[in-house]
C-alpha cells in the first residue's frame, strides 16, 4: 500500500493550499512508495508564520524542558529503528547497516544539542566604563530555514534542525524531494512525539519542478532570520545567494572531491579495506566519500590488485538483502549519470579495472578505474556514486598537489602508520576535515563539521552549531551613574 503522507504546519498534518500532491518512487522497483503534499509558495508562507508565531514561546522555554525533549526525541528515533531500516530501503535504497548507522548518529545529535542547551555560553567582558559590567551573550536568531538532502536522510534531516531548535529558534524545513519521509516528515514525527511544541517544527514537502520557487520564497520571507543547507555545490551556490540578497546568515555544506593518500609507510591491507569502505559505502553517495585513491608508487601496483579484487567481490543490488554493500542510487537518472562520466573517461583513454558497463535500472556496479586525467569529466566532477579512480604519486609534494588540484574542500584521508609523518602531509591539504589513519568518511556529533572553498562555509556540530544559529548580543549592566560631559 502507498504511503500517503500531508505537511506538518502548526503541529497538524495538513494537505497543500492547492490539493495537489506528489510522488515519491523507490530507487530499486521503480515503483511508487509514498505520495506526498506538493506545497505552493502559499504553503510556505502558512509555515513561516507558525514558526514565528511559535518561536517567542520556545525561546522563553526553561533550557531543562528544551533539553528533556531532545533527549527524549534521541530515545525515540533509536526505538524505531526498524521501522527507518525498511523506510530508507524504499526510499533511497539504503542498506540495512547504513540505515542503523543513520539512526545511531541522528540520536546522537539530539543528545549532543540537548547537551549544549544548558552548556554555558556567553562570557564576562572587560568594560572600559567604571562601575560597570559587560556581558556577551548567545540569542537565538529566530525562524530558521533548513534544507535537507536525500543520501543521509535521518543524519542530515535530524542535523539541519538539532542545533537550531537546541539554541532557542523555530525551523521550517524543506524536505529533499528524493526523501520527504526520512530526512523530513519522520524527524517531525518522532520531536512532536517526544513534546515539542506546535509550531516549533514545520516541515515542507514539494515537487521537484516547484523546487526552486519553494526554496526562494522560503529564504526571502521576512519571518526567516538564517538559513542552513546540506547539498551540491551548484545547489548551494544558489541558496547562498539568495541569503546574501536577503542579509540572511547561512550555512553551506556542499560537495567535495575528496582523496584518500596512501602514505608510503601504509600497511596496504589496512588501506584496501579503509579506501573500500570510503569509496563505496552507501554506494558512494556521500558527501565525504573517496573518488579519488592517490597512492604511493612504492605501494601502487599491491595495493591497486589487492583493491580491484576486494572492489569486485562486493555484493551489489537489493538493499533489503542484508549481504548486499553496494545498493541503488537514489534513481536510475543518477546511475546513468555516473555511467556517463565513466564512459567519457574510457573514450579518452582511462582503463577500467572492475565494473563499468551499463547500469542496471538504478543500480551501478562497482567501478574502479586509472589513467583519468583533467581533460576527463571524472578528474573534476563528483561521482557521488560508486566510482573511484586509483592514481599513483612519487612523494608528499606530487600527493598534495593532487588532493587539492580541485575546487572542493571538504575531507581527506590519509592513510598511514606514522602519526607524524601523515600530519604534515593533512596541514598542506586545503579541506575543512581530514583523518589522519583512516580514510575520507567520518562524522561526530560533537565535532566541527565543514568545508573549505567550494565546499562550503560556516560549521554544524558541538559547540559550532549552537553559534551557526545565535548571535553575539553585548549587554552593559551598570551599576553606578555615569558622568557625562554636558
Amino acid at each position: 500500500m502507498t504511503i500517503t503522507r500531508e505537511l506538518h504546519i502548526g503541529g497538524k498534518d495538513v494537505p497543500a493550499a492547492s490539493g495537489r500532491t506528489t510522488e515519491d518512487t523507490d530507487p530499486y522497483t521503480g515503483q511508487p512508495y509514498a505520495r506526498v503534499a506538493a506545497a505552493g509558495v502559499e504553503d510556505v508562507a502558512r509555515a513561516a508564520e507558525a514558526a514565528d508565531a511559535a518561536f517567542a514561546s520556545w525561546a522563553a522555554l526553561s533550557p531543562f524542558a528544551r533539553r528533556t525533549i531532545l533527549l527524549k526525541a534521541a530515545d525515540l528515533l533509536q526505538d524505531r529503528a526498524e521501522q527507518v531500516a525498511e523506510l530508507m530501503a524504499h526510499e533511497v535504497g539504503g542498506t540495512r547497516p547504513w540505515a542503523h548507522f543513520n539512526v545511531g548518529l541522528a540520536a546522537d545529535m539530539l543528545r549532543e544539542a540537548a547537551a549544549a542547551v544548558t552548556a554555558p555560553r556567553g562570557e564576562v567582558l572587560t568594560p572600559q566604563e567604571e562601575g560597570t559590567l559587560g556581558l556577551a551573550v548567545r540569542e537565538p536568531l529566530g525562524v530558521v530555514a533548513a534544507f535537507a538532502p536525500w543520501n543521509a536522510p535521518v543524519i542530515l534531516g535530524v542535523r539541519a534542525v538539532a542545533a537550531p531548535l537546541a539554541a532557542g529558534n523555530t525551523v521550517v524545513l524543506k524536505a529533499s524531494e528524493d526523501a520527504p519521509l526520512a530526512c523530513g516528515l519522520l524527524v517531525a514525527d518522532v520531536l512532536r512525539d517526544a513534546g515539542l511544541p506546535d509550531g516549533v517544527l514545520n516541515v515542507i514537502t514539494n515537487d521537484r519542478a516547484d523546487a526552486a520557487e519553494i526554496a526562494e520564497a522560503l529564504i526571502a520571507d521576512p519571518r526567516v532570520r538564517a538559513v542552513n543547507f546540506t547539498g551540491s555545490t551548484g545547489v548551494g551556490r544558489i541558496i547562498g545567494a539568495h541569503a546574501a540578497r536577503h542579509l540572511k546568515p547561512a550555512v553551506l555544506e556542499l560537495g567535495g572531491k575528496n582523496s584518500i593518500v596512501v602514505l608510503d609507510d601504509a600497511d596496504v591491507d589496512h588501506a584496501v579495506d579503509a579506501a573500500a569502505f570510503g569509496v563505496f559505502m552507501n554506494a558512494g553517495q556521500i558527501c565525504m566519500s573517496g573518488d579519488r585513491i592517490l597512492v604511493h608508487a612504492s605501494l601502487l601496483a599491491e595495493f591497486t590488485r589487492k583493491f580491484t579484487a576486494k572492489v569486485a567481490a562486493l555484493p551489489a543490488g537489493d538493499p533489503a538483502d542484508p549481504r548486499t554493500v553496494v545498493g541503488p542510487l537514489v534513481d536510475a537518472a543518477s546511475a546513468r549519470r555516473v555511467a556517463a562520466l565513466v564512459a567519457d573517461a574510457v573514450a579518452k583513454g582511462a582503463t577500467v579495472l572492475t565494473g563499468g558497463g551499463a547500469p542496471e535500472g538504478a543500480v551501478h556496479p562497482a567501478t574502479v578505474l586509472t589513467g583519468v586525467t583533467p581533460d576527463m569529466d571524472l578528474y573534476h566532477a563528483e561521482a557521488f556514486g560508486p566510482v573511484c579512480v586509483v592514481t599513483g604519486f612519487s612523494d608528499d609534494d606530487e600527493a598534495v598537489a593532487l588532493a587539492n588540484d580541485t575546487e572542493n574542500g571538504l575531507t581527506c584521508g590519509i592513510i598511514t602508520e606514522n602519526g607524524t609523518h601523515g600530519l604534515r602531509v593533512a596541514r598542506r591539504i586545503h579541506t575543512g576535515i581530514v583523518h589522519i589513519g583512516d580514510q575520507s568518511v567520518g562524522d561526530e556529533p560533537q565535532a566541527p563539521f565543514g568545508g573549505a572553498k567550494a565546499s562550503g562555509y560556516g560549521r554544524f556540530g558541538g559547540r559550532w552549531g549552537l553559534e551557526a544559529f545565535s548571535n553575539t548580543r553585548w549587554v552593559t549592566l551598570a551599576t553606578q551613574h555615569a558622568h557625562y560631559p554636558f
